[in-house]
């Protein structure tokens, strides 16, 4: 049964009655007010509670339509809904065109009440969580700061709240996409070394035979071109946390370095005779599986054995699709202060398509619909489906999908999309997918979609 509380205002008191009595039934608490004065007074005390304003439009002190901004600042999270004997096209657009949720004519509104207020009330619990999580982002990159509900999150969460305060190293598995770099800022900032430095490297960003030289560093005269001492990325990260993000593009060689890190924290810069001691924890992050990579001789049991010490799995959206309509809520949101604009939310049935879809990208792909909706979508509209790519049209969006082969052919589908959008720009198609140049390569051949 519906709950919270409404604020109806009519000066007609039968009437306002009658309608506080339809709403209790539901399970709301209503709040009652003759005139505008002794309504605004009721929404300021009550601002935290109040979901929803009924309103009548035209009031003994005032009318409906010009009161709706003194509302909105009285209770800028909760919904105007408008009720008038006499409706009229132009109020009705302007009150929109104000904010109002929705402007109901007495008289043939009877059905039609019950079912918009549950809407509007629905709308209004979903901002006053997303306005939780927006508070919660300005606290940095703390596991409160993480958009989500779902118990496939909260899981990783527990796992990663447990091994935070500790030096252990962890391992995050997981598909591109889902939030790994967020888990490891998390653990960083919940753990003792949060005052010192966070780095993270794509290992997939780097071409191979650049990559041990940004790790590790290198001396004066170590090859051709090195006129200076450079140092590494793990000195860079003394003290603190290192990031390593997919960690299985390594080349064997590395590997056998960073064991040596692990095991003693020392290694060997290029060029130098003398070990380098760093006291790093490290934090690694992978979309393989590593034991099947070390079985098949592409990765290294021990430094596997080493890593896995504390895995934990970060969940992809689709194993936590309840969270979908939070995480739009929260993008078309930062999309609208971005562009200037108001959005006011979603159609139900484009909520319905975002949270069918497999979302092969994971919530980056989510956060690229919303952005790319966010430019299409008319200000002051509830987005509709329209303004959705493709696959998320009627007859042609895939649905949540059953085994690895499918979810295969949506990333495929995925990855085309975006070299068609893109012009086949592949350092932006790789930067919207959150992965490395050469990963992208590997894909576009592993799927046939190389030019």
């Amino acid at each position: 049964m519906p709950t919270g509380t409404l604020l109806l205002i009519d000066d007609e008191a039968r009437l306002r009655q009658l309608l506080a009595q339809v709403l209790e039934l539901e399970g709301y608490v209503v709040l009652q007010a003759p005139d505008a004065y002794r309504g605004l007074a009721l929404l300021t005390e009550h601002a935290a509670e109040v979901l929803v304003v009924l309103s009548d439009v035209k009031l003994p002190d005032g009318h409906g339509v010009d009161l709706l901004p003194r509302y909105r600042a009285a209770a800028p999270l909760a919904e105007v809904v408008l009720l008038t004997a006499f409706g009229t096209i132009p109020d009705g657009v302007k009150a929109m065109k104000l904010g109002a949720f929705d402007y109901l004519t007495k008289g043939d509104f009877e059905q039609q009440l019950v079912v918009v207020v549950e809407r509007a009330a629905e709308k209004a619990r979903l901002q006053r969580r997303v306005h939780e999580l927006e508070k919660r982002v300005g606290q940095r990159h703390s596991f409160e700061s993480m958009i989500g509900e779902s118990p496939a999150l909260r899981r990783a969460q527990h796992l990663a709240r447990q091994v935070a305060p500790t030096d252990s190293t962890v391992l995050l598995e997981g598909p591109t996409g889902a939030g790994k770099e967020l888990f490891a800022q998390a653990l960083h900032e919940a753990g003792g070394r949060k005052t010192k430095p966070f780095v993270a490297v794509n290992c997939s960003a780097f071409p191979k035979d650049l990559l041990e030289s940004e790790l590790f560093g290198y001396k004066k005269g170590a090859f051709t071109g090195a006129l200076t001492d450079k140092k590494g990325l793990l000195e860079e990260a003394n003290g603190g946390t290192l990031f390593l993000d997919e960690i299985g593009e390594l080349e064997l060689n590395v590997q056998a370095k960073f064991l040596r890190v692990l095991e003693m924290q020392q290694f060997t810069k290029l060029g130098d005779t003398k070990p380098t001691s760093v006291n790093v924890r490290l934090v690694a992050a992978t979309n393989r599986n590593l034991k099947q990579e070390a079985a098949e001789g592409r990765f290294r049991l021990d430094l596997y054995y080493r890593l896995s010490v504390f895995t934990i799995l970060v969940p992809s959206l689709q194993e936590r699709a309840t969270d979908v309509p939070l995480l739009a809520a929260f993008f078309l949101q930062h999309f609208a202060a971005r562009l200037a604009r108001r959005l006011p939310g979603f159609e139900p049935d484009t909520l319905a398509r975002l949270q069918a879809y497999a979302w092969p990208g994971n919530v980056r792909e989510l956060k690229n619909v919303l952005e790319r909706a966010a430019i299409l979508a008319p200000a002051g509209e509830l987005l509709a489906p329209d303004y959705l790519p493709e696959e998320f049209q009627s007859g042609a969006r895939p649905t949540l999908a059953p085994d690895d082969e499918s979810l295969r052919a949506l990333e495929a589908r995925h990855i085309r999309r975006l070299m068609s959008d893109l012009a086949g720009n592949k350092p932006e198609v790789a930067k919207r997918l959150g992965i490395g140049l050469t990963t992208l390569y590997r894909k576009l051949q592993e799927y046939g979609l190389e030019d």
